[in-house]
């Protein structure tokens, strides 16, 4: 007993030893836990600071501020994105490359996109006496927007209202100045100044200042013309009084900025006021039915005779009755797709071609890699140009078989009859043609509206042979099945 008495202490005191040790490495242990999460918590704080603090305000600034530049030292991101818009965006059908230009006194440029009239002469015969058929060329960025319309054959070779500017130029100061701060007074008399005139007082295309409010930054409206267009569709809806700065949600108005350009749109009465055709809704038949009943007449047909509606590029109304509209993609969702910058979310302001990087544009919604979705996007834009094609095939033919009738003394009214098809037929083709997604934004619909357009041109050559405007009526199954599934399709949507 003595012998494991005495051998005690000295195991109890290795013991003591380890657990002073184990003691000390937990506190340690702990420390460095405690330190680590005290480090994660400040950096989650200072991220969370940051992003409720969407930017540094370097400069003042507020609605007199139209320089870009200006902007770019509050929002630097966004700034050099936007000086992106020079660079050219090839695709396969919006244009592969541009054309070396050898500058003049009346066009600076040294390079321009390529003519699309030239690439497609059928435009010359749908435009014959139209300015259109002088020039007309692919698009490029916003940093050219204004300098490709001020030196386009179709200012500098024709007179154009000031009405011109609205899309084309940061108006808003435009406006402000000639109505002594009240922009729609300044719209209006914006309108009725010459392009010549108007040009003078723009200094950049479209900026920071078109669609934010430089107080608060949020989107904001500030075109008269989407103003009322919106209302009158709205209240086409059974909405009414609907003022869009007020009563848009925020992911409309990704949308509704962009809508204040890219639509359908005429310059109305001898004020040149720019007008959106809506009020009896934003369907091509809507908005055709429109311009029957305000009896609106872009130019006379040189060769034909008929009287002429020019469409314009109508993104908006198009993606209005497509799948992403419905779903609730906006364009700055494609157009504008989010990146991460630090601990910021930036809406990139390149505005280009969503297959510059399909994954950030598509693949927020779609699971399939780049490939793919580019893949999609051709084979829509491949059976598009195919129908389009076709159709227009048909309206050069009913064009020229005018000719022909008015040369060989057709009766007026049989004449008088085909004209109004061409009319419908030129119309509706050049409403998508003149649209820039080659189908994309609505394929269906498209596809319907070229649809019409080449039963407009066959009716069209009918009506040169003698049958009337009631033998070429719709049938009464057709009007049967439009009335029933017409019904049956608006019961879905609501």
């Amino acid at each position: 007993m003595s012998d494991v008495t005495e051998e005690q202490p000295p195991e109890t005191a290795k013991k003591r030893g380890r657990r002073q040790w184990i003691w000390m490495g937990a506190i340690a242990v702990t420390a460095l836990v405690t330190f680590g999460l005290t480090m994660l918590l400040l950096n989650i704080l200072e991220r969370k600071t940051e992003a409720h603090a969407p930017y540094t305000p370097v400069v003042q600034l507020d609605e007199t501020t139209v320089d870009p530049a200006i902007w770019g030292r509050n929002f630097p991101i966004q700034y050099e994105q936007y000086l992106k818009t020079e660079e050219f965006t090839p695709s396969k059908y919006g244009g592969a490359s541009l054309e070396p230009h050898t500058p003049t006194a009346d066009d600076p440029r040294t390079e321009v996109p390529e003519s699309k009239i030239e690439q497609d002469p059928r435009l010359k015969d749908m435009w014959a006496g139209y300015a259109f058929a002088t020039d007309y060329r692919h698009a490029r960025g916003h940093m050219h927007m204004l300098d490709d319309q001020r030196y386009t054959l179709r200012v500098t070779q024709f007179d154009q209202p000031g009405t011109c500017l609205n899309c084309h130029a940061s108006t808003v100061p435009v406006m402000q100045e000639l109505g002594d701060g009240d922009i729609r007074k300044g719209f209006d008399a914006m309108n009725k100044m010459t392009y010549e005139e108007a040009t003078k007082l723009a200094d950049h295309p479209v900026t920071c200042i078109d669609c934010h409010d430089p107080e608060t930054m949020k989107l904001t409206i500030t075109r008269p013309a989407f103003m009322d267009g919106i209302k009158a569709l709205k209240a086409s809806e059974g909405i009414e009084n609907y003022d869009v700065n007020k009563d848009a949600t925020a992911l409309e108005m990704r949308t509704y900025v962009c809508a204040q350009c890219h639509v359908e749109y005429y310059f109305k009465g001898e004020d040149k006021t720019l007008t959106f055709p809506w009020a009896k809704g934003i369907d091509i038949d809507d908005i055709w039915d429109y311009y029957q009943e305000d009896g609106h007449v872009d130019w006379t047909h040189k060769t034909t005779g008929a009287k002429m509606l020019k469409a314009q590029h109508p993104e908006f109304d198009i993606w209005s009755s497509g799948i992403h509209a419905a779903n609730g993609v906006s364009c700055a969702d494609c157009h504008m797709a989010y990146q991460r910058e630090g601990a910021h979310k930036v809406s990139n302001h390149q505005i280009t071609n969503p297959m510059v990087d399909a994954n950030a544009s598509c693949g927020t919604c779609h699971k399939a890699d780049s490939d793919e979705m580019k893949r999609r996007v051709e084979v829509i834009q491949d059976r598009f140009v195919h129908t389009r094609d076709v159709a227009f095939d048909a309206l050069v033919a009913l064009i020229r078989d005018i000719e022909k009738g008015i040369a060989d003394g057709v009766d007026e009214a049989q004449i008088d009859l085909a004209r109004e098809y061409q009319n419908k037929s030129s119309f509706y083709i050049d409403y998508v043609y003149s649209e820039n997604s080659y189908g994309f934004h609505a394929p269906d619909y498209t596809q319907r509206i070229l649809s019409d357009a080449l039963d407009a041109a066959r009716k069209g050559q009918l009506a040169l042979r003698g049958a009337s405007a009631e033998e070429l009526a719709a049938s009464d199954i057709t009007e049967a099945n439009k009335e029933r599934f017409g019904e049956e399709s608006a019961a879905r949507e609501q």
